[in-house]
């Protein structure tokens, strides 16, 4: 059996994580002290995906050019009038309040919650169908409920959402179409 090839990246995380990364490489990502051994086991036991998702990557067509800065602006301009107005709607529904909304163009997030309430939305949502926008404001007011991913915070997504899992599932499949085109 031919061993998978994977490149370690360590930092002052506390868990270990396999990723395929935007250059269709395997990626390891552990803490500082992870043994290699632990390392190589973990990529074994994992096999069957880090293969599959290495498949998929590499059938997926030539990818898009970068956007633009001026798409990025174009983009989180819309953001700016779109997110205040579906935040307003659903945490009235939530009974919920929140901080400030911030809107980026990050590489990694859709959105995020802060302690404090502030949320940050990724402007590129504003090319994913609405379903998907508002699965993703409701998942961050959630938070205002629940810092976690509980059965509890799923429940409440549920609530509002009901079907967030296919929501959930278009961000997995086409994402990496959208997040991919960050420069």
């Amino acid at each position: 059996m031919e061993r998978i090839a994977y490149r370690i990246v360590r930092s002052d995380r506390k868990t270990t994580g396999i990723y395929i990364n935007r250059a269709g490489e395997v990626e390891v990502r552990c803490p500082n002290n992870a043994p290699e051994r632990d390392i190589r086991a973990l990529v074994e036991q994992h096999r069957d995906w880090i293969e599959k998702h290495l498949a998929k990557a590499a059938a997926l067509p030539e990818k898009l050019p970068p956007f633009t800065q001026e798409e990025i602006r174009q983009m989180a301009d819309l953001a700016l009038k779109v997110f205040p107005a579906k935040v307003d709607h659903f945490a009235a529904l939530l009974g919920v309040t929140y901080g400030r909304i911030t809107i980026r163009a990050q590489k990694s997030k859709w959105g995020s919650c802060s302690s404090r309430g502030n949320l940050n939305f990724n402007c590129v949502l504003m090319r994913a169908p609405e379903a998907v926008v508002d699965y993703i404001v409701v998942h961050e007011l959630c938070h205002r409920k629940y810092m976690d991913h509980s059965a509890a915070f799923w429940a409440e997504v549920e609530r509002l959402v009901p079907d967030y899992q296919a929501h959930k599932m278009w961000l997995k499949d086409h994402g990496e179409e959208l997040i991919g085109r960050i420069g």
